[in-house]
């Protein structure tokens, strides 16, 4: 059974196109201390089945998914279509 992540924050990159923006993102551990990681590692992660990351808005829970747009790998949630907009609407990572 693949662990479970909440996603809190992204850090942005300068780049318009919606599916290069986000280059790292994190979240809080039990304790309270506070982790982030590269976008790649998350994608690894996804894709390993080891981990599941998602983000609750307003109470609704939606997972991440690792998706592609013109030969390239991304993170969005499962809510969103091509564009992102889930994750870039959270807050920057201290």
């Amino acid at each position: 059974m693949a662990k479970l992540a909440r996603i809190h924050c992204i850090n942005k990159t300068d780049k318009m196109n919606p599916h290069e923006r986000i280059e790292s993102v994190g979240g809080v551990y039990p304790n309270g201390s506070r982790w982030r990681q590269s976008v790649s590692q998350t994608i690894k992660d996804i894709e390993s089945g080891e981990w599941e990351f998602y983000i609750e808005e307003d109470g609704i829970v939606v997972g991440l998914i690792v998706a592609t747009h013109d030969g390239q790998k991304y993170i969005k949630t499962a809510a969103d279509d091509i564009h992102p907009n889930n994750l870039l609407l959270l807050a920057e990572c201290p």
